[in-house]
């Protein structure tokens, strides 16, 4: 019987829903059970249809995604680019409804080759997710964000995240969600045993340890609470500077004192000899300081960078800048238009790509500023074998919203993945202080002005994922998916289809 417009309207509209649900499954909300139950109700609504109305299905279902999980960007926009509240609305939608064309090519694959199959369609939709999922991480610059591992966190499955990753545990669970499936089915297969077998086994995998202890370290993370709205202000520059170093007076002695990005707004060439200075007097005190700070290159462009003084070491400037916040797309076109194309340090350029990595007491540091924490091959790559991760960041931009607690989780994976404490040291929270597990030890209240103390253990070594990366669940995605396609081919062919 052929299918109405109606009821392909209500598939995606069903869809839409599904998508809405998955952000459910991510921090601060995290309903793990989410992540297994949404993907496969967009499986089943595209099994059958047309090429178009499945292509609609999974468009829908990103929309619904995109819509509940980013709608943060809004704060950004209406508060701080002074956009109003229909502007802001639209520009975000406009955004929403842009970037969930991404889907379109893999859901075509999807729906042209592998409509009405079995097997075959089963792994084919893992596959086209997981690949998605990762050209997400890197067309047009890349958000990573939203990805299905990230939802699969708190339940056992994180446990591959060392193995495999962010885009592994995306595999593994649906893999194993749509296996399940076939309970309700009544359609078990050998697919359905081994994804039983990966279930079992992912608790177990949490005694697996590839990294080992390489000393201690104690840490004071400094979260100053600065308004947003006046913290450029030329006029404001010593106050938080002074603040800072008063926060700062009860903690030396200790091993590393961190304030978060861009923490003083004076350019460094500005200020060198003061901060040199201060590097002396932490220096006899047996203390290292790492601080975000914007700087200047020969050229006269801005950067985003870490300096580190006293027993801490070296300098980052930041590699993967956010679009629109730390630079500006078409900026010829754009710049002026509304307030939101020219806030604050939009005029920045990315560090170079190999950098010496920040150190403290000679252990090597893996770093990241704000964004860079969301990719999981960046993060990977910054020190063969670092201590542990630090990441400094300023989410005052997204307010109250769920955006900072979506942030602080993928900080999290990466602590996973490379089975590394990770410290985060951020304006207005959150700033925390997370074990090679992935769990969060202690953390500041967010909007509140304090230190966060804590010994940091350091470890060396390499996890799967530190020495591999993505490429190995990568490899094996874009391998399934071609298996796949030409098996389906040579069916057809062979029933004459």
């Amino acid at each position: 019987m052929r299918k109405t417009p109606f009821s392909n309207k209500r598939k995606a509209f069903l869809g839409f829903l599904a998508g809405a649900a998955l952000p459910l499954s991510l921090s601060p909300f995290d309903f793990w059970i989410v992540a297994f139950v949404s993907p496969p109700v967009l499986y089943l609504l595209t099994r059958e249809g047309s090429v178009s109305a499945s292509v609609s299905i999974f468009y829908s279902f990103t929309v619904g995604t995109f819509f509940v999980g980013v709608h943060w960007i809004f704060f950004s926009i209406n508060d701080y680019g002074q956009a109003s509240i229909f502007l802001s609305g639209f520009l975000v939608l406009l955004f929403v409804v842009l970037y969930s064309l991404m889907i379109v090519p893999g859901s075509f694959i999807y729906a042209r080759f592998f409509r009405g199959s079995d097997t075959s369609a089963m792994l084919a939709f893992i596959s086209v997710w997981v690949i998605s999922e990762w050209i997400r991480s890197w067309f047009l610059t890349g958000f990573p964000w939203l990805f299905l591992g990230y939802g699969a966190m708190g339940s056992w499955l994180e446990n591959f995240s060392p193995l495999l990753g962010v885009f592994g545990v995306s595999f593994v669970c649906l893999y194993i969600s749509l296996n399940l499936l076939k309970l309700f089915q009544k359609k078990i297969d050998q697919h359905f045993y081994l994804a039983i077998f990966l279930l079992l086994l992912s608790p177990l995998l949490e005694r697996l340890s590839f990294t080992s202890t390489a000393g201690e370290l104690s840490v004071s993370l400094l979260q100053g609470n600065v308004d947003q709205e006046t913290k450029w202000r030329p006029e404001n520059r010593r106050q938080i500077f002074n603040d800072y170093l008063d926060l700062s007076k009860s903690e030396q002695g200790r091993d590393l004192i961190v304030w978060p990005e861009a923490s003083i707004t004076y350019l460094r060439e500005s200020i060198s000899s003061e901060l040199s200075a201060y590097g002396d007097s932490l220096n006899t005190k047996g203390t290292g300081l790492i601080f975000g700070i914007p700087s200047l290159t020969k050229d006269g462009e801005f950067q985003n960078t870490l300096l580190g003084i006293g027993k801490a070491e070296g300098s980052y400037k930041k590699r993967r800048l956010v679009p629109f916040g730390e630079f500006v797309p078409m900026e010829k076109h754009l710049r002026g238009v509304i307030s939101f194309f020219d806030l604050p340090m939009s005029r920045n350029i990315p560090g170079p790509s190999v950098q010496s990595p920040l150190a403290i007491n000679g252990k090597n540091i893996s770093s990241s500023i704000c964004y860079e924490i969301a990719y999981p091959d960046l993060v990977r790559r910054a020190d063969d074998d670092p201590a542990f991760i630090l990441t400094v960041s300023n989410d005052t931009w997204f307010g109250s919203s769920i955006g900072p607690w979506q942030h602080l989780q993928l900080a999290r994976m990466r602590a996973l993945e490379n089975e590394r404490w990770l410290i985060r040291a951020t304006n207005n929270g959150v700033t925390a202080v997370i074990n090679s597990k992935g769990q969060v030890l202690s953390s500041l209240p967010q909007f509140t002005r304090g230190v966060l103390r804590h010994d940091v253990e350091m470890r060396s070594g390499h996890t799967p994922f530190q020495r591999f990366g993505s490429w190995p669940i990568l490899s094996i995605a874009f391998a399934v998916l071609i298996f796949c396609i030409n098996r389906i081919q040579k069916i057809k062919k062979g029933s004459g289809i």
